[in-house]
């Protein structure tokens, strides 16, 4: 890896990673100035963590303090970026004016595990891939304050939560049921979403569609997790092949035969570079939780 966007250090060049991205429903990792090297599944990973770790800025703009963010830190960013980047998100309602139609849409994560939420109609399904969705239906379109709404109503209606805890989405992903009963179980809450009264008068209903991205993010059979990664270190190697990926987190079977999960917000502002495709893992992983507390989205590690 070479190192423009990089640091100099002990001689060498690093890239600065950006965490795990999606582009043309296919995963990849991210660097800083733009470049994406693609995942594939079957493949070797082996990176090793040099430099530190740097906050990345907010959307499209340095740092400007360039402060370092702690490794267990999802978000990638020092606070001051961070409190900048939800004011300017779509989740924070300070856009009511924004012209652009938005969509509201049901996801399906596993059996009994299914959300609303919104998003940007020009972004089209990278959204739902970004969060991991297994399956998905949109419900409707329109304005965004009139989405928002919708989304709480359907939210309280269907007795369904706006956001599901990316431990319980992991070991959902273990032997999830067919595409056709993910379809089943979206095309059931679908139906129920039109019989609520109201939202219909402020949204366009789209038409019943599933999708489904079992074959993006490459479960097949995925066996049971092991454990996740709670960190990066300096100086710290993952290694192993990579089995699937799903909203931002890479399945991996380490040279040991282990299955782990690497969150890929963990990789955001390090500096990486190259390591031996045997070199031993030299991170701190955190053993899976309990499936049964995974599944009932109790508190797991993070």
């Amino acid at each position: 890896m070479g190192g423009e966007d990089g640091d100099v250090g002990g001689g060498r060049s690093v890239w600065r990673s950006g965490g795990i991205g999606w582009a043309g429903g296919a995963p990849g990792l991210r660097w800083w100035g733009g470049r994406v090297s693609p995942v594939a599944y079957g493949r070797p990973l082996a990176l090793r963590a040099a430099g530190g770790r740097a906050c990345a800025g907010v959307r499209g703009n340095p740092c400007p303090t360039g402060a370092a963010v702690p490794e267990r830190s999802t978000g990638g960013l020092c606070p001051g970026c961070a409190r900048l980047d939800r004011a300017h998100s779509v989740a924070a309602d300070t856009f009511a004016d924004d012209p652009r139609p938005y969509r509201v849409y049901l996801a399906w994560f596993g059996p009994g595990t299914v959300k609303v939420g919104i998003t940007g109609e020009h972004r089209g399904s990278v959204r739902l891939l970004e969060q991991g969705a297994v399956a998905f239906c949109w419900l409707g379109r329109g304005p965004l304050m009139a989405a928002r709404r919708t989304e709480e109503v359907l939210r309280q209606a269907l007795g369904v939560p706006d956001r599901v805890p990316y431990e319980r989405k992991r070991a959902l992903r273990v032997a999830p049921p067919d595409a056709a009963a993910r379809r089943g179980e979206i095309e059931e809450l679908y139906g129920r979403a039109l019989g609520v009264g109201g939202w219909g008068e402020t949204l366009e209903a789209l038409p019943f569609a599933a999708y489904d991205h079992g074959d993006a993010f490459g479960l097949g059979e995925l066996p049971a997790l092991d454990g996740t990664v709670t960190g990066l270190v300096d100086g710290g190697t993952v290694t192993g092949r990579v089995l699937a990926a799903a909203g931002p987190d890479l399945h991996l079977r380490d040279p040991g035969g282990r299955h782990l999960v690497l969150d890929g917000r963990l990789l955001a502002g390090w500096g990486l570079e190259r390591a031996a495709e045997d070199a031993p893992w030299s991170v701190p992983v955190a053993p899976a939780p309990r499936e049964a507390d995974a599944r009932t989205g109790q508190e797991g590690l993070f």
